[in-house]
């Protein structure tokens, strides 16, 4: 490790950028356990010398030792799981070892006590299920130091330190109050890092549901909703045939020589507008957009909708292109004409490619339409036999016209003037 990574590590109290938020948590968690145990069992050792009688200090002294070398070793190292299964058996040992030094369990004052941090500190920095072991082992320990006082109770080495009663009750609450302390800081730090950690998680989730929303509705502007979904749920080429479907394209007249005369800017800003407009009337009268194609703009009817009468909602759609475009002047402010061009009949729908794919209509209703559409007349809507026969019910039809299309030869074509006054056209349903 780098003279850099071990500064990073000492700065940071032995967390890499690597650790994921429970390591770090563990990591943070047995350090400051470290910490607290080295400054209570200092204050302990003290007071100690202050109150009770002279003994060694050897063990308790190596007992800080220990603990300070393997926490700068930790840091230099990053070697977590070392430090953690030898810290955790000083933790538990060494209570222990001073203990028997001083006498039993009386003239002590309980100092095995403050064993317990090991199996109380594994739940925390190991798990439930480690800390099993280092429980066992307290218990094991707290036991055979129970035996050998009682059996040795009375004897010279049993009274090695005379301590008054005093003393000895004084480091009993001393000895309690310093464990109780340490274990309530630890769980209130746990909570309040657990806390941190989870309102972090809740955040990341809420900005990975706003992303997925942002991520649904871009997919929900390229592709119709039920073809989004079956796209994320099935991997299979998407291709529909459907029976009749309505397709109308609008196109802009004499849109070339417009633009020679602009800047892209101008050219981008009029289309935007223009179209823009469109998608909230498609939207408004529940029909699909298809695509763009230049100055063309392509919807369609029936292909996610069959309940409702696609036809005729295509129509009233034409008409209101058409009558947007006359009255309002801040969209069309170049006063720009359009061709609509509306045909029924078979299509074949479906995701084209892998990448920046698009649902594209295919067939010769679509040719229709778009023949249509290039033949008609500026400013009228246009529509083949099959559409007109749907809804010459609702609609005024101009004389029929017999126009030659490209590919089609001769064909019939209605010209589409407005809805009949003793006609009932219920308001467009807003989608939900």
């Amino acid at each position: 490790m780098s003279s850099h990574a071990h500064s990073i590590s000492l700065r940071a109290g032995g967390i890499l950028p690597t650790d994921d938020a429970e390591m770090r948590l563990k990591k943070s968690l047995l350090v400051f356990a470290t910490g607290l145990f080295c400054t209570g069992s200092m204050l302990w050792l003290f007071l100690y010398g202050q109150m009770g009688p002279q003994f060694s200090a050897t063990a308790p002294f190596m007992f800080q030792l220990l603990l300070v070398a393997n926490l700068l070793y930790f840091l230099r190292s990053g070697n977590f799981e070392w430090f953690r299964v030898t810290q955790l058996s000083l933790f538990l040992f060494a209570p222990f070892v001073v203990q028997w030094s001083i006498g039993n369990f009386i003239s002590a004052s309980g100092t095995s006590l403050w064993g317990l941090l090991a199996p109380i500190g594994a739940v925390l920095f190991c798990g439930p299920r480690e800390s099993i072991a280092w429980f066992i082992a307290y218990i094991f320990l707290t036991a055979l130091s129970g035996f050998f006082d009682y059996y040795l109770a009375g004897s010279p080495v049993s009274n090695a330190h005379k301590i008054s009663t005093e003393t000895s009750v004084f480091f009993f609450a001393l000895n309690f109050a310093a464990i109780s302390s340490i274990v309530y800081l630890l769980l209130r730090y746990a909570i309040i890092e657990k806390g941190k950690l989870q309102a972090s998680l809740e955040e990341t989730h809420r900005l990975l549901q706003e992303e997925q929303g942002r991520s649904e509705r871009l997919l929900l502007n390229i592709l119709p909703g039920p073809i989004a979904e079956r796209l994320k749920h099935d991997s299979q080429a998407i291709a529909d045939g459907f029976s009749e479907v309505t397709v109308m394209f609008v196109d802009i007249v004499n849109f070339t020589r417009l633009a020679e005369g602009m800047t892209p800017q101008q050219v981008f800003s009029m289309l935007n507008r223009v179209f823009s407009s469109f998608d909230e009337l498609a939207e408004r009268y529940g029909m699909e957009k298809i695509k763009t194609i230049g100055d063309a703009y392509m919807v369609a009817g029936g292909l996610n909708n069959e309940s409702c009468n696609y036809t005729r909602a295509i129509a009233e759609l034409a008409i209101a292109m058409r009558d947007l475009l006359h009255r309002d002047f801040t969209v069309n402010d170049m006063r720009l004409e359009v061709r609509i061009g509306i045909g029924t009949g078979p299509v074949v729908a479906g995701v084209v490619g892998k990448k920046k794919f698009i649902y594209d209509l295919w067939g010769d209703t679509v040719n229709l339409a778009s023949r249509i559409t290039s033949e008609g007349t500026p400013g009228m809507i246009h529509v083949d036999a099959t559409t007109h026969l749907r809804l010459k019910s609702e609609f005024e039809f101009a004389e029929p016209l017999d126009l030659y299309l490209k590919g089609k030869g001769n064909t019939l074509v209605f010209r589409l003037n407005g809805i009949k006054e003793s006609a009932t056209i219920p308001e467009p349903a807003v989608p939900a």
